[in-house]
C-alpha cells in the first residue's frame, strides 16, 4: 500500500506537487496519469525517497521508503531504465543488485527468464535496445519479489508482444494481492490494464476512482438507438427527461439507461434495430480532464500551415 498525505514539493518558487493526498491499495493496478510537467515523476521520486518532500508525508507498506531494512523486497521500482552501468552485462547488473540485499543468484536467473532476457543476459547493457532496457528495468524491480511495484512508463519502447506481457504481468501481480502503481502515456493500454486511476495536473489531483467511473464522470453514458419509428420514440423519451440528438432513424439519447429506453419502446410497440450504450474512451475523458493542465498545447495544423503559406 502507498499512502500520501498533503504531499508537497517546491523547487525554488515553482510548486511541482501541491498538497496531494491519496491511497494506492493492494490487489489493484492503479494508473497514474497526467500531462508532462504535471508532477507524476516528482511524486514517484518522493515515494521512493529520491526527492525529499517540502512538506507532507508518504509511506510504502506502512513506512517511509528509507525506513525499510530491505527496500528491494518491499518495493520494486522502475523510474529510469537507463540508470545502469552500460559496461556490465544484464546478469552482472542484476547479481550486483542482488548481492546488496542477500538475494540468491537463483532469483536472478528467475527474473531473467521471467522478463525474456535469457538470450541476451550475457551481453553488455550499452548495446541494448530501448525495449530490452525496459525489460531489464522490470527485472530489477522484480528482483526482491516485492509487495509493491512502482513503474514509470513500463511499456516505453516495447513491441506489441512486450506491451501485452507487461499487461499480464501487472494484472497477475495485483491478483496476487500486491500493490501496482504505474504511469503510461498510452491511454488504450491503460484502459485495458488499470483498475483505478489517479489523474494529476499542475501538481494537484484532478480526479481518482475506478476507470469507468472516471470516464463516466466526464462524459456520462449515451444510448444509441436505430429504429424505423425513431421520431415517435424521441417524443416518448423526451417526456421521460432524456435529451435527444440524431437524424435519419438513428438517435443518441442521454439521461436514460438502455434498459429504460428498451422498456419504453416495448411498452409502445416500437421496433428497435439497435439499442446500445455508448461510452467515451479513456483518451477522450483524459483530454477533457487535463485540458486546463497542459503546459504546451499543439497548434491547429491546418491553421498553422495557412499562416506559413501567407508569409
Amino acid at each position: 500500500m502507498i499512502e500520501a498525505h498533503e504531499l508537497t514539493k517546491h523547487y525554488g518558487d515553482k510548486t511541482a506537487v501541491d498538497k496531494i493526498t491519496f491511497t494506492i491499495a493492494p490487489g489493484t493496478v492503479t494508473g497514474f496519469l497526467g500531462p508532462n510537467g504535471a508532477g507524476k515523476s516528482t511524486t514517484m521520486r518522493m515515494i521512493v525517497g529520491l526527492d525529499r518532500p517540502t512538506s507532507g508525508t508518504v509511506t510504502v507498506n506502512g513506512k517511509p521508503y528509507a525506513k525499510h531494512r530491505s527496500p528491494l523486497t518491499e518495493v520494486g521500482v522502475l523510474l529510469d531504465a537507463k540508470a545502469v552501468h552500460t559496461g556490465r552485462s544484464a546478469r552482472s547488473h542484476l547479481r550486483t543488485m542482488a548481492a546488496t540485499h542477500g538475494i540468491s543468484t537463483r532469483r536472478v536467473d528467475e527474473v531473467i527468464e521471467m522478463t525474456g532476457l535469457a538470450g541476451v543476459a550475457g551481453k553488455r547493457v550499452g548495446g541494448f535496445s530501448l525495449g530490452m532496457g525496459q525489460r531489464l528495468g522490470i527485472a530489477a524491480a522484480m528482483l526482491g519479489d516485492p509487495r509493491t511495484l512502482i513503474l514509470d512508463e513500463p511499456v516505453n519502447g516495447l513491441d506489441p508482444e512486450g506491451v501485452k506481457w507487461v499487461r499480464h504481468l501487472v494484472r497477475d501481480l495485483a491478483a496476487d494481492g500486491r500493490t501496482v502503481f504505474l504511469s503510461s502515456h498510452l491511454m488504450s493500454e491503460m484502459s485495458q490494464t488499470a483498475d483505478h486511476l489517479l489523474v494529476i495536473g499542475k501538481g494537484r489531483i484532478i480526479t481518482s476512482g475506478p476507470v469507468q467511473a472516471v470516464i463516466d464522470s466526464v462524459s456520462g453514458t449515451a444510448v444509441r438507438v436505430r429504429s424505423p419509428q425513431a421520431s415517435r420514440l424521441a417524443d416518448l423519451v423526451r417526456a421521460e427527461g432524456a435529451t435527444v440528438s440524431g437524424e435519419d432513424g438513428v438517435l443518441e439519447l442521454r439521461g436514460l439507461t438502455t434498459e429504460q429506453v428498451g422498456e419504453t419502446a416495448a411498452a409502445h410497440g416500437i421496433v428497435l434495430h439497435e439499442l446500445s450504450p455508448q461510452r467515451a474512451s479513456l483518451e477522450e475523458a483524459y483530454m477533457s480532464l487535463t485540458q486546463d493542465a497542459v503546459e504546451f498545447h499543439s497548434e491547429d495544423t491546418h491553421h498553422t500551415t495557412q499562416e506559413a503559406e501567407t508569409r
